[in-house]
């Protein structure tokens, strides 16, 4: 089986010990292939050089990171630096080969920079430069597919290359789903700090019909929304089942693909 699995920088953090000792019985049986963020820690080490992070919002209300050129420079330098090398660290401890990535190794993301942005200021949408962000346009799964093919575990960090060669700041939920899709990935799972989808007394809900998954991005919180939206795009692109499930527990991988802890959605 084909495992895309993301995990988000608050996991990079807290629990790779769990999530590297149990890909040691999941890499076993089968392809693994992980991506990551690492936001929080781009966030501490900005401030540590004295450049503060900005935050824009979407007419719709989502928040982002604006990216300009002395942003994406430590985006690029931490993602594919620090972060990256933590996850890949922690699988070479327990003797598994990791091999970091960006997307822009091998042309393997390739993204549309945004030209402007629409952004909410003083209950107003105004336009503002898009910076160095990007939305994924395709993926080049050779490279991943020739790491696979000789025992490596993939680590890709979520920079793209743009069309004029330059590095894009990439959501990283959006990068698992657009590498699920490209792979041809059985399952892809999403390590983060809840549970699952948890309804509105707080209880995870563990089945969701993929035709449904759409009506859930408005009630959800904005970080569980951005991985409906990412699921929705993984669904599109050909994968059958997401997971979303804690990272902070014993066996994370085994629990999301396995476990009761989990919310899974798929076609029924």
């Amino acid at each position: 089986m084909r495992i895309v699995v993301k995990i988000g920088g608050e996991l990079i953090k807290s629990s790779l010990e769990n999530i590297s000792a149990d890909t040691v019985k999941v890499a076993a049986e089968n392809e693994v292939i992980y991506v990551h963020g690492g936001a929080k820690i781009v966030n501490e080490i900005s401030e540590k050089l004295g450049k503060k992070p900005e935050f824009v919002v979407s007419p719709t209300g989502s928040r982002s990171r604006y990216t300009d050129k002395e942003t994406m420079e430590i985006f690029e330098m931490v993602m594919a630096g620090k972060a990256n090398k933590k996850v890949v660290e922690a699988l070479l401890a327990k003797g598994l080969k990791p091999v970091g990535l960006t997307g822009i190794d091998g042309k393997l993301i390739i993204a549309e920079r945004k030209k402007v942005l629409k952004v909410k200021k003083d209950n107003k949408i105004i336009k503002i430069d898009g910076g160095y962000t990007g939305k994924v346009d395709k993926v080049d799964p050779t490279l991943i597919e020739l790491l696979l093919k000789n025992g490596y575990i993939p680590v890709i960090a979520p920079i793209a290359l743009s069309y004029e060669n330059e590095p894009l700041n990439i959501d990283a939920d959006r990068a698992a789903a657009n590498i699920a899709g490209a792979v041809k990935a059985d399952i892809l799972i999403f390590l983060t700090d809840v549970d699952g989808v948890l309804d509105k007394d707080g209880k995870i809900i563990s089945k969701i019909p993929a035709e449904s998954v759409d009506n859930l991005r408005e009630q959800v919180g904005f970080g569980m929304e951005k991985k409906i939206l990412a699921t929705s795009e993984a669904l599109q692109m050909g994968v059958r089942k997401i997971v979303i499930a804690s990272g902070k527990i014993d066996a994370p991988i085994t629990n999301a693909l396995t476990g009761e802890r989990r919310t899974v959605i798929a076609y029924e």
